[in-house]
C-alpha cells in the first residue's frame, strides 16, 4: 500500500495571479514493476527513476493522444536509457551498458552523451529536440532543453530514493496575466526560490497539497484532479510473433531447425513469449522439409 494517497497520481497546478504553470508527481509502484524487468544497480535505479518522473510531468501537458519519449545515449557506462509515458498515464522504459554503475552524476553516466525528447502524437507530426548532456543533473539539462528549444522559462526538480522518484516542474506560460516583463521575471525567480528550498526527501515524501502549501502559501494556486499513472507495456504475443513473420523465408527456416521453440523477451517489461513452428503459420513456400 503507497505510503502516501497521491503516489502514482501527476497533479497539474496553475498560480491563479501568474503566467506559471506547475506538474508534479511521485511514483512508487510504478517505479517497482518498471525496476523489476532487469536486475539494475543503484546508478542505473536512480536514472530510471529521475528520468521516468520527469517524463511523466513532460507527458502532463500533451493536448492529443500519443506518447513521449525521453531518451539518453552515450558511448560510455550507460549507452541507452529510454522512458516513454503516453497520454493515457502508462508508463515503461529501459537501460541498456554498465548496468551495475555506483550512483554518480549525469555527466559520468552518459559523458558526451545526447538527450533526445520526441513527441509522438497518434496522429499528425512526430517532433523531436535534442540537447548534449553537458551537466550533472538531468534536472538542469531538462531545464536548458526547455529554456533553448521552446523558448519558456521551465525549471525541474528531480528526487530518487529506495523505491521512490518525484518530480516538479514549473513553467512560465506566454504572457496573459501579466503584461509588465519586470513583474514577470520577479514572479519567476520568486516561485523558483521558494521550490529551490525543497529538499530531496520532501519532495518524495510530501503529499500534494501539503507540497503546495508548504511552498507556496503566499499564492493562490489551481490544483487540478490528479492523473492515474501506471506501468504499461504494449508487447503482446502476436508483436512478438509478427517480428519473426518478417524474417526472410530461409531465417524462419533455419531459426526453427535449430531451436524447437523460440523465445521472444520482452526488454520493456520482461515478460516471454514462446513459439512453435506451427504458430507462426507458415505458407507452402515456408514449409520446413
Amino acid at each position: 500500500m503507497s505510503k502516501h494517497p497521491s503516489n502514482d497520481d501527476s497533479y497539474r497546478f496553475l498560480f491563479k495571479d501568474a503566467d506559471i504553470r506547475g506538474e508534479t508527481v511521485t511514483l512508487e509502484h510504478v517505479l517497482t514493476d518498471l525496476l523489476a524487468a532487469h536486475d539494475y544497480g543503484a546508478g542505473v535505479r536512480r536514472l530510471l527513476g529521475e528520468f521516468a518522473a520527469a517524463t511523466v510531468v513532460i507527458s502532463n501537458n500533451l493536448k492529443f493522444d500519443g506518447r513521449v519519449v525521453l531518451q539518453g545515449r552515450s558511448d560510455g557506462p550507460v549507452s541507452l536509457i529510454m522512458l516513454e509515458c503516453s497520454s493515457d498515464g502508462e508508463v515503461r522504459g529501459l537501460a541498456r551498458g554498465e548496468l551495475d554503475v555506483p550512483e554518480g552524476p549525469l555527466s559520468s553516466h552518459l559523458p558526451q552523451g545526447v538527450l533526445t525528447l520526441t513527441v509522438e502524437p497518434d496522429i499528425g507530426q512526430r517532433y523531436q529536440g535534442i540537447i548534449a548532456v553537458q551537466r550533472d543533473e538531468l534536472a538542469d539539462v531538462l531545464s536548458d532543453y526547455f529554456e533553448q528549444s521552446e523558448q519558456l522559462a521551465t525549471k525541474f526538480w528531480l528526487s530518487t530514493r529506495n523505491g521512490a522518484s518525484a518530480a516538479l516542474m514549473l513553467q512560465q506560460l506566454p504572457s496573459q496575466l501579466v503584461a509588465d516583463d519586470d513583474e514577470r521575471l520577479d514572479q519567476w525567480v520568486t516561485l523558483c526560490a521558494l521550490a529551490d528550498t525543497l529538499s530531496a526527501d520532501e519532495l518524495i515524501d510530501s503529499e500534494t497539497d501539503t507540497l503546495l502549501y508548504q511552498l507556496f502559501n503566499e499564492w493562490t494556486v489551481h490544483r487540478f484532479e490528479p492523473k492515474r499513472i501506471t506501468f504499461g507495456c504494449n508487447c503482446s504475443r502476436e508483436r512478438s510473433l509478427n517480428a519473426i513473420r518478417l524474417l526472410p523465408n530461409h531465417e524462419i527456416t533455419d531459426l526453427f531447425e535449430e531451436q524447437k521453440t523460440v523465445t521472444m523477451n520482452c526488454e520493456m517489461c520482461g515478460e516471454s513469449y514462446h513459439f512453435s513452428c506451427d504458430d507462426v503459420h507458415l505458407s507452402e513456400e515456408h514449409t520446413i522439409h
